[in-house]
């Protein structure tokens, strides 16, 4: 049984009418009375109101004003299973049901949930595809695996070289070495970062012992544990100190040969750090000299059609169809003969004895415009051999946020480019190692010296920073720095790799060799005899071994219509719901809103009648007295006390001429139409 209200009594309600009656304007008494209020903001008052009123009549005519009736005729009417049969069915059957939709609805509700998080859990498909067109030939970066001829830096590596020739002497025959000690040493190089040996015969007392001097710590005498340490018993490691060697580190190696590399190497470092680029440039192998021949497909190329970059690790490099300045080169056809030639002297009698343990080529292929990691991600060419290395494309595109964390040109990764100087394209190769060189220079206060350097900071040296090997070393091992600089660096949404096969050949054969070098000698030094050697000269072929290239994409793997369809599946299949069903759910909300507020309406009405009520202290005024308040501004009720023994005129004044009754004021007040139509509706209720 629906619940209905007199609507002018709901239209009353919502003006908020005082117990004082309001007359509109009109002529009363012969007297005119105003509103108080503009006339616009009474329009836009009314309009709302209005409004309001439509949506209490929908309420009268449609499901009712409480919250039960509501969920009655939202279970009558609705297309959805469950709910009707909870009001059709008896007493049991109606539990039955109401346990059974209320069941299946937390299945709904938790499908629903899986299929949310899995969308939003951004998960990608990759589809592989393969395709065929004529591509651009990849950039070749080449580099001697020795970065500077002995020629030019023996001067700067004197003392080390004597040094180094001097520990190898001590670890190979220490009893010798000690008594034909007579040269002196360079003790500052030494002193920095010293090479010991430790003796772990007992591992809970080992004893560290130096190669030159007094023992560590004074645990004991170095001439007396050389006799009995020998390369089994005994490692060699590098101690690493700072703040005046009052705090060191011991880094330890399972062989003397890699020990004496890296200690070489890193006093080298320090070496090379305080001599200007520029020189370093001019000790490093000049590009006339290293390239000897070369043919791009059919036409020749030489020298000055390289690029060179200075790579400390290596030195000079030298990148061929770079792309900076000029139009990337296109293949015109795969195969051998439509590749690039190479013929290089790397002029291996001139490497640095104890810097460059490896002869031979660095090679790396990569795109345009993009720089040469070429010490991480390049391959070898052996000297004496013709290396061939047929190229296969393969194109990584990638979605970007909020699927795959890569950018594309490196914009909102908060890590500062040192590689940006060079003017090439974005690489998380560059990224990480422009973080680490800004953690090194925030650490230790200097930069090293195998990476760029921003503008105003210093490479780190022994002389400006003697702590810096310590502080290096530690910042190198630490797992903490790697997963910062990871987690900030991020993947290019777009990438070109290329992978090789690689076939080797001894090049030139002992039938050919004679004349090769005659003419290659010739050719470079205008000479008779023959300045080249098997050892020094090295062959590359690079092609393409076909045109068709792979391109590896991401997609979503749930997209929007996924999600879609899975969610009304479940829906249709625990409940044989629609999307129409859900608007249902949706328009009850609403009414259950409008409820809410009809009752927050009625409610503040009414303690707003109790505190008009409770100001006055005896009976409430009658219609006359209040109609006569506003007629007559000199009236004032009679409000003497009354006696029960006295009539109602205790003065005995003459009863009041009985006048005109009160006006009904509501029939004064323009009313809209359909407020009319509705009282009229409620008197044939």
């Amino acid at each position: 049984m629906l619940l209905h209200i007199n609507p002018a009594y709901l239209f009353k309600l919502l003006h908020g009418f005082p117990p004082r009656i309001m007359p509109t304007d009109g002529n009363l008494g012969g007297k005119n009375v105003q509103m108080g209020k503009p006339g616009h903001r009474q329009g836009a008052t009314m309009h709302v109101k209005k409004y309001l009123l439509k949506c209490l009549h929908r309420l009268q005519k449609g499901p009712g004003y409480t919250y039960k009736e509501l969920l009655v005729w939202y279970c009558d009417n609705t297309n959805t299973h469950g709910p009707k049969r909870i009001i059709c069915e008896g007493p049991k059957k109606k539990a039955m049901w109401f346990l059974l939709t209320l069941l299946f609805t937390a299945l709904v509700c938790w499908q629903w949930g899986i299929f949310i998080r899995t969308y939003f859990s951004w998960e990608v498909s990759v589809s592989l595809s393969i395709g065929f067109k004529t591509m651009d030939f990849p950039a070749v970066t080449i580099c001697n695996a020795s970065p500077f001829k002995y020629s030019k830096v023996k001067h700067l590596l004197k003392d080390l070289d004597e040094l180094m020739e001097a520990v190898l002497e001590r670890i190979l025959a220490p009893e010798l070495s000690h008594a034909s000690a007579t040269r002196t040493l360079n003790s500052s190089i030494w002193n920095h970062t010293p090479l010991v040996l430790i003796d772990e015969r007992n591992p809970h007392h080992p004893v560290i012992l130096h190669l030159f001097g007094d023992n560590h710590n004074g645990l004991t005498n170095s001439s007396a544990s050389e006799k009995i340490c020998n390369a089994h018993g005994c490692k060699m490691a590098m101690r690493l100190c700072s703040l005046n060697g009052t705090q060191c580190t011991f880094r330890n190696f399972t062989s003397a040969t890699q020990a004496v590399t890296e200690w070489y190497s890193l006093q080298a470092t320090n070496i090379f750090a305080q001599v200007p680029q520029q020189e370093l440039v001019e000790m490093s192998y000049p590009g006339e000299q290293m390239i000897l021949a070369c043919l791009f497909g059919a036409e020749p190329c030489n020298y000055r059609n390289f690029t060179s970059i200075f790579y400390p690790h290596y030195g000079n490099c030298y990148i061929f169809n770079w792309g900076m300045t000029e139009k990337a080169l296109p293949s015109a056809n795969p195969g051998t003969e439509f590749g690039l030639k190479l013929i290089l002297d790397i002029g291996q009698e001139d490497y640095v004895p104890f810097l460059a343990s490896t002869a031979g080529v660095r090679l790396m292929l990569h795109e345009q415009r993009s720089y040469p990691f070429i010490r991480d991600e390049g391959i070898y060419a052996m000297s004496g051999t013709e290396t061939s290395i047929g190229v296969l494309v393969d194109k990584l595109q990638r979605m970007g946020e909020p699927y795959s964390p890569c950018t594309v040109n490196g914009s909102e990764v908060p890590v500062q480019n040192f590689y940006s100087d060079y003017n090439t394209t974005y690489s998380i190769q560059a990224c990480l190692r422009s973080c680490f060189q800004d953690h090194m220079i925030h650490s230790c206060k200097c930069g090293h010296y195998l990476y760029p350097l921003p503008r105003g900071e210093k490479y780190c040296n022994n002389r400006d920073f003697p702590d810096w090997a310590h502080c290096y070393s530690g910042l190198q091992m630490s797992v903490a720095q790697r997963e910062t600089c990871i987690g900030m660096c991020k993947e290019s949404c777009n990438d070109t790799q290329y992978k090789m096969t690689i076939s080797m050949a001894d090049w030139p054969s002992e039938a050919s060799e004679d004349w090769i070098f005659h003419v290659l000698s010739q050719e470079r030094d205008q000479s008779t005899n023959i300045t080249l050697s098997r050892k020094g000269i090295v062959k590359l072929n690079i092609y393409f071994q076909e045109f068709n290239y792979r391109t590896i994409e991401e997609s979503a793997a749930n997209n929007l219509v996924w999600l879609l369809s899975n969610l009304g599946g479940q829906f249709g299949f625990w409940m044989g719901g629609s999307v129409l069903c859900l608007i249902e759910f949706g328009e009850i909300i609403i009414d259950f809103v409008w409820i809410t507020i009809i009752k927050l309406v009625a409610l503040a009405k009414s303690l707003r009648q109790r505190r008009a009520q409770a100001s006055y202290s005896g009976p409430p005024p009658t219609v006359a007295e209040l109609v006569e308040a506003h007629t007559n501004f000199g009236f004032q009720p009679d409000t003497a006390p009354r006696s029960p023994n006295t009539g109602p005129y205790p003065n005995e004044q003459a009863l009041p001429i009985p006048g005109t009754p009160p006006p009904n004021y509501d029939s004064l007040r323009l009313q809209p139409l359909d407020v009319i139509e509705s009282d009229s509706e409620g008197d044939a209720i």
